[in-house]
């Protein structure tokens, strides 16, 4: 199991995602299928696409993090953060971060945030390529190191608190 994290952006178009990727008949596998099948309000997660009837590859579940609060959210999620989420994986893939010869078998759980408050769907779209990338590439190399979770558990700091 590979758990990964990206941030990438600022303002109100920022991209955070968090992945969880994992073989199909284990844990990861598990936790996939019963997010797909048990919904809640405002957070209903959906097989990613790169174009309609073409899943990715890694089957990828994209779980909103922030409850969908309107039709203007609703396509900033379902549509620019979805495919930023589906870019990143097959660059994953294309670069070798995820190896291709095991994607069939494996699952990827991808935590999206997406503020309510974004207007640009190219900066949302582009920002969630990059951060989908970013948290696979950190997950495969097992980062943070211990030491570099601990320097910045010491000091703090992320877009909403800034000592």
């Amino acid at each position: 199991m590979q758990i990964g994290e990206g941030f990438v952006g600022d303002g109100a178009e920022a991209a955070h995602v968090n992945t969880v990727l994992g073989d199909r008949a284990g844990p990861v596998g598990a936790a996939w299928a019963g997010a797909l099948a048990a919904p809640s309000a405002g957070h209903a997660a959906f097989v990613v696409v790169g174009q309609p009837g073409v899943a990715a590859v890694p089957a990828t579940l994209l779980v909103n993090k922030a409850a969908i609060e309107g039709p203007e959210h609703g396509h900033m999620t379902w549509g620019a953060a979805q495919a930023g989420v589906a870019k990143g994986v097959a660059l994953a893939v294309g670069e070798g971060i995820i190896d291709a010869a095991a994607a069939g078998h494996l699952v990827l759980i991808a935590a999206v945030w997406v503020n309510p408050a974004a207007l640009d769907t190219e900066a949302v779209f582009a920002n969630n390529t990059e951060a989908t990338l970013q948290a696979l590439r950190n997950g495969r190399e097992g980062r943070p190191s211990v030491s570099e979770a601990v320097a910045a558990g010491l000091s703090p700091w992320n877009p909403f608190f800034q000592p």
